[in-house]
């Protein structure tokens, strides 16, 4: 019987969000964080890019200053590094706070030291996946990768051999080492963004992008 190009694209596209459906690893509640135990289940995150957090109900407007400590990598033996070098990952960690700190400086200033206005900011590079060279970009444009991209493109969801990266972010106040909020969380770029799959680890780099501005759109 002889299907009809409609009829085939349908079926393509129903195949491709069947996939996008079960794609990709989501962070844990990795077990070498300081606050590990009280990361719960986050309800309220239906992106699926924060499954864990914590929060005190800080008021963040009390907070003027912030400092933020070198990235920690995450030797757990629950990481999800996937084929990313020593060298990859502490290129990752100080592009990391980098990134972080830059974005931050929109809201608070930056300090040195601790008082009563001021968050230190821990960061924990869990996990990054580098994007899949030359196959990252052909499946932007294929026949196969095309439509499913197009589909995670639209859900918000990872494209097809894109990379990504898993970290955790533990705010507390300096002053008091008291924890006021903790993440863990998986950024990405959007399925279609051709630009983020040259170099193996632009794809994460743009997710870490991604990830200091949500910080900063938490905390406002």
């Amino acid at each position: 019987m002889k299907v009809s190009s409609m009829g085939y694209q349908v079926a393509l596209l129903a195949a491709c969000v069947a996939l996008a459906a079960c794609a990709g690893t989501q962070p844990v509640r990795y077990t070498g964080l300081e606050s590990s135990t009280q990361l719960q289940p986050n309800a309220n995150d239906s992106s699926g890019r924060v499954p864990y957090n914590y929060s005190s109900g800080a008021n963040w407007r009390k907070y003027s200053n912030a400092i933020v400590e070198p990235v920690v990598v995450y030797s757990g033996a629950d990481s999800q590094f996937e084929n990313v070098s020593e060298d990859q990952k502490q290129e990752l960690a100080e592009y990391m706070r980098a990134q972080f700190t830059e974005a931050l400086k929109e809201r608070f200033s930056a300090a040195s030291q601790p008082n009563a206005r001021t968050l230190l900011v821990k960061l924990t590079l869990t996990g990054a996946k580098p994007t899949k060279q030359f196959m990252g970009t052909v499946t932007k444009f294929d026949l196969a990768g095309g439509p499913y991209n197009a589909v995670q493109s639209i859900r918000g969801k990872e494209g097809m051999l894109s990379g990504s990266v898993s970290y955790a972010v533990e705010i507390y106040d300096a002053s008091t080492n008291q924890l006021l909020s903790a993440y863990v969380a998986k950024q990405y770029p959007n399925a279609m963004n051709v630009k983020a799959t040259f170099g193996a680890m632009s794809a994460s780099k743009t997710g870490i992008k991604k990830g200091a501005e949500d910080l900063v759109a938490r905390l406002n």
